[in-house]
């Protein structure tokens, strides 16, 4: 199992994985599992529309649901997309569009109040990227979002960057780049740092998984609630990859090699909790 990746900025933790999930097992009830979804439960694929879970993860998820206090899906994916995998299974909330909408345990999606006056802006605004941006590039509508993919094509990043930058401007939005995309989404107060701040309050510990930039927001959130309380147990964990790996990898304690690995890792998981 690789070493926790620990250094003198970090809170103290178990200096190893099998150290921190048996630490877990003693306050599992009080302990919430964050995920990010892709690249990190799920491979990036060049068609977003046909990413799946890696082996195991599932199952495993399923199972820690049984034993923690929450799972919770954080994610840049629309609420709709994450039912399509998550739906029907209990004790896991889904978080979609960076916070901006949610649902507990299969119920309800519930969008933020704010952002909804934006969502025929962003339709305009995935019509005009469709009309403007040159062959190649893949234009993502998620009524609250638009991710401006260049995947299929990487001499388009500069161009899709400038593109994207220049519109947010315009039109009053904010911008999220990630792996070989840019988001443009509504100038709404809500990223997935704050989703875990609110979410870890009164809780005993909490582990978050994720892979991309976005994601050191929710390692900041755990980092300052464990500073606020010594017996909180938070645990910030990467997934490797060839694009943001290196700055997603040096805010974390742990890094774990890819999706498929992740599932082999909660599914060890499972055994220390169970």
């Amino acid at each position: 199992m690789p070493p926790l990746n620990l250094n003198s900025s970090q809170p103290k933790i178990p200096l190893n994985a099998d150290l921190a999930w048996r630490t877990t097992a003693d306050r599992a009830t009080e302990t919430i599992l964050f995920f990010d979804f892709d690249g990190t439960l799920a491979p990036v694929a060049d068609d977003p529309t046909k990413v799946q879970p890696a082996p195991k993860v599932l199952a495993a998820i399923e199972a820690l649901a049984r034993v923690v206090r929450r799972v919770a899906i954080v994610s840049a994916r629309p609420v709709e997309f994450l039912r399509d995998h998550f739906d029907g299974l209990p004790g896991v909330d889904l978080y979609g569009l960076y916070g901006l909408e949610h649902s507990h345990s299969g119920g309800p999606t519930v969008t933020e109040p704010a952002a909804l006056p934006w969502v025929p802006t962003m339709a305009q605004l995935a019509d005009l990227a469709r009309a403007e941006l040159p062959p190649g590039t893949l234009v993502e509508y998620k009524r609250l979002s638009v991710a401006l993919h260049w995947r299929t094509a990487p001499h388009l990043a500069a161009t899709v960057e400038e593109w994207g930058h220049a519109q947010a401007e315009r039109l009053g939005l904010r911008v999220q780049v990630g792996r070989m995309v840019l988001e443009v989404k509504p100038p709404v107060d809500r990223d997935k740092g704050m989703v875990i701040d609110e979410l870890v309050q009164g809780t005993g510990g909490a582990w978050y998984f994720g892979d991309d930039v976005s994601d050191i927001k929710a390692f900041a959130a755990l980092r300052a609630r464990a500073a606020a309380d010594p017996d909180f147990l938070g645990v910030c964990v990467a997934v490797a990859n060839p694009e943001t790996g290196h700055e997603v990898a040096e805010a974390a304690d742990l890094t774990i090699d890819s999706p498929a690995a992740l599932g082999d890792f909660l599914t060890t998981a499972v055994h220390h909790l169970t």
